[in-house]
């Protein structure tokens, strides 16, 4: 025999608080217009009002660098923060890196000036700066250019003699934003009339330059486009890049990937944070922060490199 147990009457203990707490936010909300009918109040929800953008403001007790996902966050937290601290240190405040997965995240923190300084991609950069967002700051000479290219790899032992050979293969692209990484092998296909859904049996993000080099040599994908000036370099460091990968088409030149400033920063921090870049090669620490980086010394940019 199965017994039921009878329900209290009412309402039971749960559905008592969430109705309580709903009473409570209602009755707390100031927006629109309230009435007042008897005891009772009459929240009015036909005269709402839209909350102003915020904008964040930056810590003036600190400086806040952002590096955009063109290596992964172990390889750019190795690489900059000889940087970093040494800026720190010049600034005399706190020096803070700032990463995130994507290119355009680092764009949104520099359009809300959240960040003072951002090492980004090209292609990042001129989508910020077609919006009004980002204003160049200096380049990096890196043997004695300040140019970069495109580098489409694929496994040593791959039998493909151009990206035409990929067709039906897996390919690992960067990031949306990544000049060398997507927007330039994407022409490529455009020029041939294909799109990637259909011209690659499957396509990934790996969201650095870094990673796609890695999935290539590990056989996760056939094919992968990167930044040459970082594919170059993270070869002299591991001679196994050379070994288990080759290029198989490069591009024209593109202008290097920039440093930048939110285009609201201060006239006075600009001014001193493109002065301790431009001076870096000239000080003991801040060429050991260059080496890291693989870079000569910064420059005065040439806005016309990036077609603008």
């Amino acid at each position: 025999m199965i017994v039921r147990r009878k329900k209290r009457p009412g309402l039971d203990w749960r559905r008592a608080m969430c109705l309580g707490l709903l009473f409570f936010l209602l009755a707390g909300c100031e927006v629109g217009q309230e009435e007042k009918t008897g005891q009772e109040r009459l929240v009015r929800l036909d005269n709402l009002q839209q909350l102003p953008d915020r904008q964040v403001d930056p810590d003036l007790q600190s400086l806040r660098i952002g590096v955009g996902a063109i290596l992964s966050p172990q390889g750019t937290a190795l690489s900059y923060q000889p940087l970093i601290d040494y800026l720190g240190r010049k600034m005399g405040k706190p020096a803070i890196l700032v990463q995130r997965k994507t290119y355009q995240e680092l764009n949104d923190l520099l359009a809300r000036n959240v960040v003072d300084l951002g090492f980004i991609c090209t292609g990042a950069y001129t989508e910020g700066a077609r919006n009004g967002t980002i204003s160049l700051l200096v380049v990096p000479q890196i043997n004695g250019k300040t140019t970069y290219r495109s580098f489409v790899i694929v496994p040593a032992a791959s039998p493909a003699q151009g990206v035409v050979d990929l067709r039906g293969k897996v390919f690992a692209f960067t990031d949306p934003l990544s000049n060398t990484g997507y927007l330039y092998p994407l022409s490529l296909l455009h020029a041939i009339g294909q799109q990637p859904e259909t011209f690659f049996g499957r396509t990934i993000f790996t969201y650095s330059h870094d990673r796609s080099i890695a999935a290539v040599m590990e056989g996760l994908s056939d094919g992968a486009s990167v930044d040459s000036l970082v594919y170059e370099f993270a070869g002299k460091r591991n001679e196994a890049i050379g070994r288990q990968t080759r290029v198989i088409w490069e591009s024209q030149d593109f202008g290097i990937p920039p440093v930048v400033v939110p285009r609201t920063i201060s006239p006075a921090r600009k001014a001193m944070l493109k002065e301790l870049l431009l001076g870096l090669h000239h000080d003991a620490d801040g060429e050991k922060a260059l080496a890291e980086l693989g870079v000569e010394r910064f420059v005065e940019p040439d806005p016309g490199m990036y077609g603008l």
